[in-house]
């Protein structure tokens, strides 16, 4: 079977030759755009022979405002979808697509309303990008936003609507420039808290995903990634697509807890914050080895639950994980 048919076969629920594998991590800064960035990924699908290829997204929201004030975010206007930060990662999907044609599925990264807004209200200068914590303080723009919402919760909101509206398009632009689908990161623990209000999530955000998501909607590999401990998994995996991919070890629910009851095919199974870093490679094929276990009957793509350090991966742990994938023989159907 091809990297597609493979893949394919999974999301329509059929068993495949051996499961597909894929996972991911964020490049260099000088590799976030341009040739440099289609290099590092032709590289890394090269090295591992992947069956999906995720097109990282490190490319900032297009504007040039600072957000201070509940002034500042009324001022936000609804984007078209192909300004200059945009335009970037849609020259980079076109790039790709011309080098990969239909060799595999590319899936590339969209982050939500609320997502990119703590990154508006206090802005990363860091170029290194670790894996997401699942505990801990709540980062600076969380903190500002939770400010903003107590300062004007209704502007907050408009902003949100506008700043969806805004990746909407964008992702309807990815579709067109040739994206099988797109990979959109989620995370409610951010915005559920004692301080915003436990039903947030659904007042602001989640409209939001679902708008982003139907823009999208001619896709064949859209991914839903719910990033995070999420607190309400189940309302994520009625989201209409393909593919959820969770931390189903570091944060739960275990793919055995859930398999049953869900629609979207199942993306996971190896833990990137504990095992790829720190274990050996025969911790990672168990960790393989124990997630097919728990699908039982229903296949499942094999992957990260979410970004790992390749400063702190060895290699022959992310050669472990494909390794043992490829050792599955599995009857097709």
């Amino acid at each position: 079977m091809s990297s597609i048919e493979r893949v394919s076969a999974v999301v329509a629920g059929r068993r495949p030759d051996r499961p597909p594998v894929s996972f991911w991590h964020h490049f260099p800064p000088d590799c976030r755009f341009g040739q440099h960035a289609v290099d590092a990924h032709l590289e890394h699908l090269s090295r591992y022979s992947l069956d999906f290829l995720k097109i990282m997204d490190d490319n900032r929201y297009p504007t040039a405002r600072d957000i201070r004030t509940t002034s500042d975010l009324r001022d936000l206007p609804v984007l078209r979808g192909d300004e200059e930060g945009y335009m970037r990662q849609l020259d980079l999907i076109r790039a790709l697509k011309g080098e990969l044609a239909d060799k595999v599925f590319l899936v590339t990264t969209l982050f939500n309303a609320w997502a990119v807004l703590r990154h508006l209200v206090y802005p990363s200068i860091a170029d290194h990008h670790s894996p997401p914590t699942l505990s801990g303080p709540a980062a600076p723009g969380d903190r500002r936003v939770s400010e903003l919402l107590a300062e004007d919760r209704a502007a907050v909101s408009t902003t949100l609507d506008v700043i969806a509206r805004s990746q909407a398009n964008f992702a309807g632009k990815c579709i067109q420039a040739g994206a099988d689908g797109i990979f959109l990161s989620v995370r409610d623990d951010w915005v559920d808290t004692d301080a915003n209000g436990q039903n947030t999530y659904d007042e602001m955000v989640r409209p939001g995903d679902r708008q982003i998501l139907g823009a999208a909607r001619e896709g064949s590999f859209n991914v839903l990634h719910v990033c995070g401990v999420a607190q309400g998994f189940h309302a994520f995996a009625e989201y209409p697509v393909q593919v959820i991919n969770w931390a189903d070890r570091a944060a739960g629910p275990a793919i055995g807890e859930v398999i049953g009851r869900i629609r979207p095919a199942v993306c996971g199974g190896v833990d990137n914050l504990s095992t790829l870093p720190e274990g050996s490679p025969e911790t990672v094929k168990h960790e393989v080895h124990d997630a097919l276990r728990q699908a039982g009957d229903r296949p499942m793509i094999v992957s990260t639950g979410c970004t790992y350090d390749p400063d702190t991966v060895p290699e022959e742990n992310l050669q472990a994980m494909v390794r043992a994938v490829r050792e599955q023989n599995l009857p097709s159907g």
